[in-house]
């Protein structure tokens, strides 16, 4: 069976559960600790990955992620790099062992002081296309393939000067990781963990919309990994959402993305209610995924 289908198509099968007080430590080195440690114990079964994008974007976004992560209810973070508040977040994310990936950024504005002219420009010029029109994420532009060339590889390298180690997971600031001069060019590197598409219920989008979104995830799949299954966290009700989307994670690897800046989120993920939507459900890192797929050695 492929497992990258739509959620009609998941089967169930026997996974082992971790008890929700192993998945909430208060502490967050002590947190980092254990995840490392179960992430070369977990079986091969379901898990439920929680993560945070925008890390680095300014200081309140990493503040309130970073709460959540230390409360437990995020589980890993996507960064942007020439951000306000990206070096205070990588060096953060160093020192209390917090899985980070790249949050690949087309659209937003490069805000750090350190951007270079050309670098700028470039992503004006990726900027404008993308932002054009909604369907141009879906049509490759070959004129611009230098450009997009360029802004990945500049946050590649910034990434790896800042947190001291390759990416080995992508996606991007509003999903753009997933349009077509990225895709088609290229421009990720090989095997690395790739942030699929949302995942949909028939009829939660049209026919052409899904045939579309599975034909991108089928060629993600020939050059990267992927999780099973990916969801957004809001909205928050109706409250049988989230249990059914959490309940998949005890067969299949799931992720949740996040923002925690955002009021209700922040909330949500700092009060009890998560805890108790996910019971018995293991909220773990990317790296605590199942061989092949696994991340960290």
């Amino acid at each position: 069976m492929n497992k990258h289908q739509d959620l009609s198509m998941a089967l169930p099968r026997k996974s082992i559960l971790l008890s929700e007080s192993q998945a909430r430590p208060s502490d967050g080195a002590a947190l980092s600790a254990e995840l490392c440690d179960r992430s070369r114990q977990v079986p091969q079964s379901g898990l439920l990955i929680i993560n945070a994008d925008d890390w680095g974007r300014d200081h309140q976004t990493t503040e309130r992620t970073f709460e959540c992560i230390l409360r437990g209810s995020v589980s890993s973070v996507s960064a942007m790099v020439f951000m306000d508040d990206s070096e205070r977040a990588a060096v953060i994310a160093r020192d209390r062992r917090i899985d980070a990936g790249l949050h690949l950024n087309f659209t937003t504005p490069f805000s750090a002081a350190n951007c270079s002219a050309k670098l700028i420009e470039c992503q004006q010029e990726v900027a404008r296309y993308l932002q054009r029109h909604s369907l141009a994420r879906v049509v490759f532009h070959p004129w611009l393939a230098r450009s997009f060339e360029y802004v990945v590889a500049a946050q590649v390298d910034e990434f790896r000067r800042i947190y001291g180690i390759e990416p080995n997971r992508f996606d991007g600031h509003h999903h753009m990781h997933l349009c077509a001069n990225v895709l088609l060019g290229g421009l990720l590197p090989p095997g690395t963990l790739v942030r699929r598409n949302f995942s949909f219920r028939p009829g939660e989008k049209s026919l052409c919309n899904r045939l579309y979104r599975n034909a991108v995830d089928r060629m993600l799949a020939r050059r990267h990994r992927l999780v099973d299954f990916f969801f957004s966290l809001p909205p928050l009700d109706p409250p049988g959402r989230l249990q059914q989307i959490l309940s998949l994670a005890r067969e299949f690897v799931v992720e949740v993305e996040t923002h925690p800046v955002n009021p209700e989120e922040y909330g949500f993920l700092t009060g009890e209610e998560i805890f108790r939507v996910a019971g018995s459900v293991r909220i773990l890192p990317p790296s605590a995924m199942s061989k092949p797929d696994r991340l960290c050695k």
